[in-house]
């Protein structure tokens, strides 16, 4: 039986390699089909990191913990994956200025760990970010126009009532265009912050391609206050959503495609049997089976998909490298999305689905394409093929 396929494998190899300009005009079809959606697929995961990368990155890192007790150190959280801890210490209160008042909660943070881990510091608009133990106060543009303050000013704050106010300088003023970090939000170092032994909550960073649920995990096995930790794709299923449709979106253009490649390559194959097809009624005529010839024909378009595919595979991964190292600047196109407040890089990714969906697709469909040629030729009798030729 291998020796029956291996001589069939054979003759299909030697009808492709005879029919060299027809070969290569369906096989370029099918490198540019696998290629480009490689590509576009690794670009695709590309935007998931991207969109990802600038949510978590901004501030609230991959995992946030909640209302975390004073006696639970920050190193705690270092556990295998874990890149940053940034400890806030929030106290609601109220910020005046010198004629108006609002309602804030004033955040103690560590101006050092803030800069290493995270970007909303670098939203800065006036003034500048928070420098070691100053008395000093971080507001948003918002804030400060409700306030009617600028940098330089002062703002007092009281964490309970109106009369126990402390001073504070305004260091600087950010701008994010995010509500939740432009409204109701103020920072001043741990070191001058009203309550700094107060309940906490975290931001944690992890390391690329760690799954914050691992982390989550380890959290679970060693810190009786794991369930105040939650990752982002639970803070924010918006964007869980928005990456599962992208995932899909890209799924729905691979079939498309390949369903339009393979058609050609039905229609185009037809056309190249018809023109050989006396060469086929001879080989019926010598006793060749139905059946065989389906195989033949069959093996014919899985072999130059194969060798297609391998093709469009080393294009699209020297593609994907190629511009994975430069990246794609779509700052202009992402500006006002909060899903790229920090970069509107783009950086192709190859994974497993971008790498072998293309290629897994291509030999399916070819395999489809094959059905129509293959029974256009079982069908006939060798005796009408020749009477034909």
């Amino acid at each position: 039986m291998l020796k029956q396929s291996g001589f069939w494998l054979k003759i299909a190899s030697l009808f492709l390699v005879r029919s060299g300009r027809s070969t290569a005009a369906l096989s370029l079809m099918v490198v540019t089909a696998v290629a480009t959606l490689i590509f576009l697929s690794a670009l695709a995961v590309g935007i998931n990191d991207a969109m990802i990368r600038n949510s978590a990155g901004l501030y609230g890192g991959h995992i946030t913990g909640f209302a975390l007790p004073a006696t639970l150190q920050p190193e705690r959280l270092a556990v295998a994956g874990v890149a940053g801890i940034v400890k806030r210490v929030p106290t609601a209160g109220i910020l005046a200025g010198p004629k108006h008042f609002e309602t804030v909660i004033m955040l103690g943070i560590d101006p050092a760990a803030e800069q290493k881990n995270t970007a909303f510091w670098k939203k800065t608009v006036q003034g500048s970010f928070l420098s070691g133990a100053s008395q000093g106060v971080f507001i948003s543009r918002t804030l400060a126009e409700k306030l009617a303050v600028n940098t330089g000013d002062t703002v007092k704050f009281s964490p309970g009532d109106m009369e126990h106010f402390k001073p504070f300088k305004v260091e600087g003023i950010y701008n994010t265009g995010i509500e939740q970090l432009d409204r109701g939000i103020a920072f001043c170092s741990l070191a001058v912050h009203p309550c700094p032994q107060g309940a906490w909550s975290a931001s944690v960073f992890l390391k690329d391609g760690v799954d914050p649920d691992d982390v989550l995990a380890a959290y679970r096995s060693k810190l009786p206050e794991a369930a105040s930790f939650k990752s982002w794709s639970q803070l924010m299923p918006d964007l869980r959503q928005l990456i599962d449709l992208n995932y899909v979106s890209m799924s729905m253009v691979t079939v498309l495609v390949f369903g339009v490649v393979s058609l050609g390559i039905a229609c185009a194959f037809v056309i190249f049997i018809m023109k050989h097809l006396r060469e086929y009624g001879i080989m019926k005529a010598m006793g060749v089976t139905s059946g065989e010839m389906m195989r033949l024909i069959i093996m014919e378009i899985v072999l130059m998909n194969l060798a297609a595919s391998l093709a469009g595979i080393l294009a699209g991964i020297a593609a994907v490298l190629l511009v994975g190292v430069t990246g794609i600047d779509l700052t202009a196109f992402t500006s006002h999305n909060r899903y790229f407040a920090v970069s509107g890089m783009i950086y192709p990714r190859l994974t497993a689905f971008s790498l072998w969906s293309p290629p897994a697709l291509a030999l399916v469909f070819s395999l489809g394409s094959a059905i129509w040629p293959a029974l256009l030729v079982a069908r006939k009798k060798a005796a009408d093929i020749l009477k034909t030729g």
